[in-house]
Order: structure tokens, then sequence, then C-alpha cells
């Protein structure tokens, strides 16, 4: 790849999170209904761009009405109001073995109040330009693009989820996903030494602590994918990578949407910055898109590119 198809990139991925972050801004269901419903707009609109035949996935979420209350009892009552909300699927077919399917996802919401360029504009912006790469390419497996709604509290590690959603639809269907990445705050790097932290001790005896690098963090059911991602990834050459395995109850390992495939018994990665363990401004109104490194941010998905052609190609 030239070095005018990564500046290329990089102003394209610069350009969807600046739409995400300061366009849209705040994209919560539960602060924000109307801008995560533009996100999820724009998203689809993308997919349709690239020659995508957009599936959605939707679902109703009860929340309490934060416009009308009633009076019971000398108490104030606050109806619960259903929000309809929904996934954003794009897929390719595979010509050869169409029933292993990868998946790629990133979600669109944010926290409440933030207007998350990293968390998680960056996801998104990589996940598009990975579906616009591959939208013409012939691929062994199939490979689906899945923008998550509802990552981020009050429905993080509950069914409301988008990600715990689709991952339980896939297991009704009884879909066979062969690898799933979560695609989670990938945009910010740093080459000051002490810029990266770590929730346990240990990590410090594996990871360096200058947070220059792209973690690629993996449940111990996941370590083939794991060794299958790191080794293409890093067969691209540009940008720094760890790879880790380790045990769901170690903090930190289930904060993505790779955690809703784990728990139907997929193997999935979150390919990750490693948020708040290095960005300065993860979840406040400072996450904003001059925060991110875009060149890096290209140099990855530059990665990323040889990651997903490794494993579409066959299992």
């Amino acid at each position: 790849m030239t070095d005018s198809f990564l500046e290329g990139l990089s102003k394209r991925l610069r350009e969807h999170v600046v739409v995400l972050a300061s366009e849209i801004g705040c994209r919560s269901l539960t602060s924000a209904p109307a801008s995560l419903e533009l996100a999820a707009a724009y998203i689809e609109h993308k997919f349709n761009e690239f020659g995508f035949a957009v599936d959605k996935q939707e679902y109703d979420v009860e929340l309490l009405s934060q416009e009308s209350h009633e009076e019971r009892n000398g108490t104030v009552v606050f109806p619960k109001v259903k929000h309809l909300t929904r996934n954003i699927i794009a897929e390719i077919k595979g010509s050869h073995f169409p029933e292993q399917i990868v998946v790629i996802g990133a979600h669109y919401d944010s926290v409440y109040d933030c207007p998350a360029a990293n968390d998680n504009g960056s996801g998104v912006s990589a996940l598009l330009e990975l579906a616009s790469y591959f939208a013409d390419t012939k691929l062994s497996t199939t490979v689906r693009f899945v923008a998550f709604t509802n990552e981020e509290p009050p429905f993080f590690h509950t069914d409301k989820m988008g990600s715990y959603q689709y991952a339980k639809l896939c297991h009704e269907r009884q879909d066979r996903i062969v690898a799933m990445l979560s695609l989670e705050t990938i945009g910010y790097y740093s080459d000051s030494p002490g810029s990266q932290s770590f929730p346990n001790p240990l990590l410090r005896l594996i990871c360096p602590d200058t947070g220059n690098f792209l973690l690629f963090l993996a449940n111990l059911k996941s370590k083939s994918l794991l060794r299958r991602a790191l080794k293409s990834f890093r067969a691209a050459g540009m940008i720094p990578s760890q790879g880790i395995a380790l045990p769901e109850f170690v903090s930190g390992v289930r904060f993505s949407d790779q955690d809703s495939f784990w728990r139907f018994g997929y193997p999935a990665l979150m390919v990750t910055d490693t948020a708040n363990y290095r960005y300065p401004h993860y979840h406040d109104k400072q996450d904003t898109p001059e925060k991110l490194n875009y060149e890096k941010l290209a140099e990855v998905l530059q990665g990323l590119i040889k990651v997903v052609e490794e494993l579409s190609s066959s299992s």
C-alpha cells in the first residue's frame, strides 16, 4: 500500500470521526436518542454508498420517560417508554465457505454527555473503511461488518447491549462464527515513556509502558484466533502490537462487545488502544476529533486489512 493510499485513508477516517463526534455529538439512547438515530442513519448511508444491501436488527428498549410523569398516592411516577434501536449489518457472502462467518464490529453509541471521538468514533470509522475496502472483493468466507448500538452504560453487560442481541440471534440461528473482532477505541497513541498504565501490575511484565501500540485482547478460549490475528497484523509491519489472552475475571478483559460473543461460545478479540489505561479524555467532554492520531489510525487499518484477508481466506 502506497503513501498516497494511507494519506487518503487518514483523511476519510478523520471525516467519519468529525461527523460522528462534532456534527452529531453525544449518541445515547438515554440522553440523546435523536443523535443516536442520526449516527445509525449515517452508517447505513455509508454502507449503501459502498454497495451493500444493508440489514438491520431492530429491538425495543424500555426506559423511564424523561418528558412526562404522573402522581400516584403522593408519589411521582415516571412511566416506561419503549424505544426502538438497531444494529446495522453489511455482509459479503463467502465464495467457497459461506457457512463460515467472520464478524467485524464496533459500537456507535456514546456514554452520556460525551462527543466520543475515540470511544467509539475511531472504531466506527475503521469499520466503515474496512467495509469500503472489501466491498468489491471476493472472499472465501462470509464477512459481516456490524455497527452495534447500546454498548455503553446503562446497557453495558446487560441483554440490551446491541452486541448481545446480535450474538444471541446468531446463536439461535446456529450461525458458524469462526472469528469476531471488536474495534474499540483505536485512535490514540503516545511515544512518551510512562504513557501506558495497566489494570493489573502483572501486565507490566508483558506490555511496554509507552502507549504507542495496538492491543489484541482475548479470553483463554480465543488464543488460537489471537495468534492468527497477531501474525497477520504484524506482517503489515506498520505499528507495534501486543497480544494477551487472559481469564475473563481479570479487570478490563470483558470491557466491550467481544464479551457478548464469548457468552455464546464464539472466538472473539477486542482490538484497542487500551482506552482509559492510556487515553486521558476517556468518557469525558474532551473526547473530541482533534485528539486522535489519524496517521496512526490509518496504519492500524492497513494491519487490520491483512487480518481480515487472512481470517476470511479459510478457517
